[in-house]
């Protein structure tokens, strides 16, 4: 399948850059033998939604993940949509948003065999995004319901070990959780429900959080993107 073969694709360069890494220093790395970089891709997705939310967090995920674990990666995201041609390009999908996402059938479609093909897409819900994400999960996997996601599971221990979802915003005064969706054993979705993750990656100066609380999004933001790059 051409679609599958894509993401393999894609994820092979994942690993790619794990394996070299772990043997060539990036700096000793020629252009002749450039390292893939690792890129994020962030969903442009229709229902009113905020879709473009918290800018600088992604390039500062990106920066903080090529610091931190000494793989390269892009200096920004890349926004598509679900009908992109290079959708397969990219392994790793990220959607958020404070309001409304509603994909039409076909999307759903898409989304799922993305997923299905090897794809990994994390949701982090930025107040106001859970209605209406939770009611598009049931219709995307109607046969697997978002179940959450213990503190013991390799998500929150594959490059920092951490007690579980850090809570990084108040919205309304939940605990932070995380939930996902699990197909024939693989975690294909991974959903951070009132913690804010994104808002914690943002430059310090728009929201002002401790820096305490901005390491702790910073550590957990590592280890989705690590964990995604380990469990293709």
């Amino acid at each position: 399948m051409i679609l599958q073969a894509d993401l393999k694709k894609a994820f092979g360069l994942v690993v790619a850059v794990l394996v070299i890494t772990s043997v060539i220093p990036v700096a000793a790395v020629g252009r002749e033998a450039r390292v893939p970089e690792v890129r994020i891709a962030r969903l442009h997705y229709d229902g009113g939604g905020d879709w473009y939310c918290d800018p600088s967090s992604l390039p500062n995920w990106l920066a903080l993940f090529r610091s931190r674990t000494g793989i390269p990666t892009a200096e920004t995201e890349v926004v598509v949509t679900l009908d992109s041609e290079d959708l397969y390009s990219f392994p790793f999908l990220y959607v958020s948003g404070h309001g409304r996402i509603a994909l039409e059938a076909k999307d759903l479609v898409e989304l799922r065999r993305y997923l299905d093909n090897g794809g990994f897409l994390y949701a982090d819900d930025n107040y106001g995004l859970d209605p209406s994400f939770r009611a598009m999960v049931a219709k995307l996997y109607p046969e697997n319901e978002l179940e959450p996601i213990s503190s013991n599971h390799p998500i929150y221990h594959s490059f920092y070990d951490l007690p579980g979802l850090p809570k990084i915003h108040q919205h309304d005064g939940e605990p932070a959780l995380g939930y996902g969706v699990f197909r024939n054993g693989r975690l294909v979705l991974f959903y951070s429900y009132s913690s804010d993750i994104g808002d914690g990656l943002e430059d310090a100066d728009v929201h002002g959080d401790p820096a305490e609380v901005r390491e702790a999004a910073a550590k957990m933001a590592v280890n989705i993107l690590m964990y995604a790059m380990i469990h293709p």
